[in-house]
């Protein structure tokens, strides 16, 4: 596979991976329709440099290490779910009824970024994806680092132009979702979302 081939294969792919509903989805849609396009960019520049972090691991052979060792997969994969299960039981008991007005719920609000992060560097299936997926798209004889760090931000770059387009989207509808009940009901239903995702990377298996 050449050089053009690799990265138009991998764009490809990249691209039906980032357009495939998940908890970035929910977690941008979420933040958007309900604290404002300003905090659902934070969330998102949080998830690209989670996926950022995972570049940087791949690159330097720690997440080998998360797909071959059992016990680290396991302690990444059960912390990872045990703060998918916080933030989802915190949006599901405590949802919001306007937005944030005083200065404690705006530094809580702006806590998206570190929130978004946390969500891809400690779910260990982002790290085996990477370790399993970027191999495939890189040529024979070429820099492992340079490419798995050029890959890492095609990706990224994907997620940043689709995370702008689910932020934009919200806009038209910015009075409606940002009524009281309607922001109750996204709290709630982001944070069943959450609870949802933990449960499945809590039993899931390599």
């Amino acid at each position: 596979m050449s050089v053009i081939d690799s990265l138009l294969a991998f764009t490809f792919a990249a691209t039906l991976l980032t357009l495939t509903p998940g908890l970035d989805t929910a977690l941008i849609l979420r933040t958007a329709a309900v604290e404002g396009h300003k905090q659902a960019f934070k969330a998102a520049l949080g998830i690209n440099t989670g996926c950022l972090i995972w570049g940087v691991m791949v690159a330097f052979g720690l997440g080998a290490l998360i797909a071959v060792s059992e016990l680290a997969y396991n302690i990444l994969k059960y912390c990872g779910a045990a703060y998918l299960c916080w933030l989802g039981l915190n949006m599901l008991l405590h949802p919001r009824g306007s937005l944030a007005t005083d200065n404690k719920m705006q530094t809580k609000a702006q806590n998206w970024f570190i929130k978004g992060m946390l969500g891809n560097v400690l779910n260990p299936k982002v790290g085996i994806f990477y370790v399993s997926f970027l191999p495939q798209f890189i040529p024979h004889g070429q820099p492992l680092i340079a490419w798995t760090f050029g890959l890492v931000m095609i990706h990224v770059v994907l997620g940043s132009c689709w995370s702008t387009v689910l932020i934009s989207a919200t806009r038209p509808l910015s009075s409606f979702l940002r009524k009281e009940r309607v922001i109750r009901l996204m709290d709630r239903s982001t944070g069943m979302v959450f609870l949802l995702f933990a449960t499945r990377l809590a039993i899931s298996k390599r």
